[in-house]
């Protein structure tokens, strides 16, 4: 493993150089904390490399993306497979669009193209703005609860709970607000429709923050690079971490048809 603990971005790199690199972008939450589980289900098969943002206020997706490409420069990762996770999957089409880095492939797992529904990202931002602390303090108990439920199936990920609650802060929820304004103003859907990178698309069916059928009819009827969309019924929005087993299998699997 290889880490990098700067205050701007945080990088770990796991496994064997010489194996495909799969490199995980997360969602709103910012961090690793979600992937342990989908990581130890795909060690040994690949590079994995995984990330944690800055709680940045004013970083656009163009600065998400510069940073990302950099960090993966210093530590000498030169191409691999993108590993969109909600949110992440903006930074992953702002790489793309960029062109910068040599993108093998690119996964959407819980992605999107131009949110279906912005109208409710505009309105979460908002009231990610009005939570007091003693909300939040409430909200992260609540969770925790939820979590110990919600990954079941996912006993690595259930070890980094504890971790999980600790990053959510004040300044935690702000760095999310601003990533929901960064979703809400932008459309990668010309990036899409003209890439020729091959992309895929993971999704849970209960998803009631990514709307999947709008984002999989879309994908196919505007972008000619989409090789597969796969839904796993027993996943929700958080697919790598309720499903992390099925999910790593289903990308090894489009990894190793695609390299092999």
């Amino acid at each position: 493993m290889v880490e990098m603990t700067d205050e701007t971005l945080q990088l770990r790199i796991y496994g064997d150089r010489a194996l495909p690199t799969l490199i995980y972008l997360p969602g709103l939450h910012g961090d690793w904390t979600l992937v342990t589980s989908f990581r130890e289900a795909v060690a040994g098969k690949v590079c994995f490399v995984e990330m944690t943002y800055p709680r940045t206020l004013t970083w656009s997706l163009e600065d998400y993306a510069a940073a990302i490409e950099s960090a993966l420069h210093e530590h000498g990762v030169t191409h691999g497979w993108l590993l969109g996770e909600s949110f992440g999957s903006q930074v992953l089409w702002a790489i793309v669009g960029r062109r910068k880095f040599s993108v093998d492939a690119v996964v959407l797992a819980g992605g999107f193209v131009k949110h279906a529904m912005r109208w409710a990202v505009r309105l979460a931002e908002k009231l990610a703005g009005r939570i007091s602390l003693r909300a939040i303090t409430w909200m992260i108990f609540a969770y925790g609860r939820f979590a110990r439920y919600r990954y079941r199936h996912a006993p690595e990920t259930m070890v980094t709970l504890d971790e999980f609650a600790k990053r959510r802060t004040p300044e935690d929820l702000k760095a999310a607000q601003h990533r929901l304004h960064l979703i809400a103003e932008n459309d990668p859907c010309p990036i899409a429709s003209r890439t020729g990178v091959p992309v895929f698309a993971l999704t849970g069916f209960l998803d009631p923050i990514v709307p999947w059928p709008f984002v999989r009819k879309w994908l196919r009827t505007n972008c000619t690079a989409l090789r597969d969309y796969r839904v796993l019924r027993q996943a929700d929005h958080n697919v790598l971490g309720t499903a992390p087993k099925r999910s790593a299998e289903q990308i090894l699997e489009w990894i190793n048809r695609f390299t092999g």
